[in-house]
């Protein structure tokens, strides 16, 4: 489409000329559906498979152009991330064979990638969040060097006007702040399209959103970021957030994030969708498009509509209307963007061939669906599903509140086998689909289940970092095995690979839940916490969390040596014996540097540091362990 620039570094006239353009493919499609233009009586599904590339440590590995050279498939392309790549499926008939194919040609495509990716020691995961991923892999050193991409991302910024804000919570919590649109590249979905007629759009298309929520309930596959526990589907709000441009406004201004489930049911059209979009969302990318849609109608031609599209990427609606042309015809689709990558592709598969059933009966029984459940609830349900998954209490039809689970097994999974047997889809099909559905919810294990079960079992086993990396490890295991995740055993620490794996670098082990003092406390406080968490250092930081000393367990035994903690009546502060400008290290650097440092300055702590602020710290009990791993392997060589 020619040059991408985001719209704050183009001129005011680049700004109206792609606005004009937009508009004038706005309008070319309205005529192409008064005219009977849009493509109808076939019905197609495709789907897209995003995923992340892992290295020999189980970590991101950001070699998405090298594997794209080697591989050489057009149905690969590059996603945000250069640790992301994307496979596109044919699009095929929904009908008899369809969803084996579309599992054949996943699995066609993947073992292509796992062949090329053995040659260069890299690894394809199905996940919707990387658990090994760390927020030092979100630079921009590691977004993807396209043009577009960096368009985006500059965008974003502008329109932010500062840094990027993240506020999860769920069993734990997360608080950070990042300067690029780098975490949605910890996103990765995979997505199904499905073709629809004119008239059919607005009813497909709400019905679509109904069920979202229970679909997703099934298929969670997310819970982790950052080795916290979050929602069961965490991609859903760390994408909302990615990408959310929004500034803080007045409480009574309502501003719609980027990333929507929308605010209102579709009555009539598509071009209701692409209107409230275009009404609610500035254009974030401007680009040289010499197309003029409405002269290409008047030609003869099928318009491409490129400003349309263009923009329709960069409002990211959980169900999003497509335009495209295949065959020369043109023709609409629904995106569902609401499922996550993996576990399996067959688990992936039985999602959609659960959505597809679902829209298929729905749509057939409800002439209106909005007739018979309010979009407030429709909505609801989406957030409950992603916090909760299959522990959701969903409203359904008729304002009837039921279980996640109970909903799925006893109301909708026959409406899907109903949906995928009118269309013709065989019974042993639709009964090998759906029958990963009904055994993963009534087993309640799903992707996200597996994973804060694994997670759950190793508690008290290793660090934090090789229980992440364990998780890969299995998931990537099992995952070749080709069985669905409800029949997969837990994952064990032992699979994390050993200390080559977790200790490489200072991140992968370096202590994050910390108790620290402030340099006016007393240090009675600091003696009183070292007894009871038997620690013997503990950092000083002020209120902004920047490290301004270290005190350690000898310093406070000589303190004592010499009469004690309170002089001339006063308790002595944390100021007074504290040692000032510790020597630090960062999380990126290497563990042999550390070792160094401690070596040659004789310390037994090393705080670490990001952007002048305490993130961690090591110690030298953090390298008992390996030593003895170490120790132990080197004997059994002898």
């Amino acid at each position: 489409m020619g040059e991408k620039k985001s719209l704050g570094t183009a001129t005011g006239d680049e700004r109206r000329q792609f606005m004009r353009r937009l508009l004038g493919d706005l309008r070319a499609l309205e005529l192409m559906i008064e005219e009977g233009m849009i493509e109808s009586g076939i019905r197609r599904i495709g789907a897209e498979q995003e995923l992340f590339l892992v290295d020999a440590n189980w970590r991101p590995a950001p070699a998405a152009m090298e594997m794209l050279d080697a591989i050489d498939d057009e149905h690969f392309t590059t996603e945000l991330g250069l640790f992301n790549l994307e496979a596109n499926l044919d699009p095929c008939t929904f009908g008899a064979g369809c969803l084996t194919a579309m599992e054949d040609q996943l699995n066609e495509l993947l073992t292509k990638l796992r062949k090329v990716g053995e040659s260069q020691g890299i690894k394809h995961c199905l996940t919707g969040i990387l658990p090994t991923m760390r927020q030092s892999d979100l630079g921009l050193d590691n977004m993807t060097p396209m043009p577009r991409y960096h368009a985006l991302n500059n965008a974003m910024s502008e329109m932010r006007g500062g840094a990027y804000e993240f506020h999860i919570k769920g069993l734990d919590e997360l608080i950070l702040k990042h300067d690029t649109v780098m975490l949605e590249a910890c996103n990765a979905s995979f997505q199904v399209h499905f073709q629809v007629a004119v008239d059919e759009f607005a009813n497909l298309y709400n019905v679509s959103q109904v069920v979202a929520a229970p679909v997703l309930a099934a298929a969670t596959n997310s819970p982790l970021l950052f080795g916290r526990q979050l929602w069961r589907e965490t991609r859903i709000a760390l994408f909302q957030q990615a990408v959310d441009t929004r500034s803080s406004t007045h409480h009574l201004r309502d501003r719609s994030p980027r990333v929507t489930f929308g605010t209102q049911w579709c009555r009539n059209s598509v071009l209701e969708v692409f209107q409230e979009d275009i009404s609610r969302f500035r254009a974030l990318v401007a680009s040289d498009i010499e197309d003029d849609s409405l002269q290409d109608l008047r030609e003869g031609r099928i318009p491409k509509l490129k400003a349309l599209r263009l923009h329709n990427g960069t409002v990211y609606r959980w169900n999003r209307a497509c335009y495209g042309i295949l065959n020369g015809k043109p023709h609409l689709r629904i995106e569902n963007r609401v499922l996550p990558s993996g576990p399996t592709v067959i688990d992936q598969v039985a999602n959609s061939a659960f959505w597809f059933g679902l829209i298929s009966a729905l749509s057939a029984r409800y002439g209106d669906i909005t007739q018979v459940i309010d979009f407030s609830d429709a909505a609801m349900n989406f957030t409950s599903a992603a916090r909760q998954g299959l522990g959701a209490q969903l409203t359904w039809l008729h304002g009837e509140v039921l279980p996640a689970t109970n909903l799925i097994c006893d109301k909708l999974m026959p409406l899907a086998e109903e949906g995928l047997l009118k269309r013709g889809i065989p019974e042993d099909e639709v009964e090998r689909y759906l029958g990963i559905i009904d055994k993963r919810v009534s087993s309640h294990q799903t992707g996200s289940q597996w994973l804060v079960q694994s997670l759950g079992q190793m508690r008290g086993q290793g660090t934090k970092s090789e229980q992440l990396n364990a998780l890969v490890a299995a998931t990537i295991e099992r995952q070749n095995s080709g069985e669905p995740v409800h029949e997969w055993g837990p994952a064990k620490l032992k699979e994390a690979g050993g200390w080559k794996h977790n200790f490489l670098k200072v991140e992968q082990y370096m202590s994050t839940d910390l108790y620290t003092v402030h340099e006016d406390e007393s240090l009675e406080l600091v003696a009183s916490l070292m007894e009871w968490e038997r620690i013997r250092h503990i950092p000083v930081e002020d209120h902004e969390q920047r490290l301004v000393g270290l005190i350690s367990y000898r310093a406070l035994l000589k303190l004592m040596a010499r009469g004690g903690t309170a002089q001339d009546g006063r308790q002595i502060p944390v100021s007074d014996v504290m040692r000032r400008n510790p020597h630090t290290i960062g999380p990126e650097a290497s563990t042999l540097e550390a070792i160094e440092l401690m070596r040659e300055h004789r310390i037994g702590c090393l705080p670490v540091v990001k952007d002048e602020r305490l993130v961690g710290v090591i110690t030298e009990w953090d390298f008992m362990n390996v030593s003895a791993e170490l120790l132990e392997q080197k004997l059994k060589e002898k």
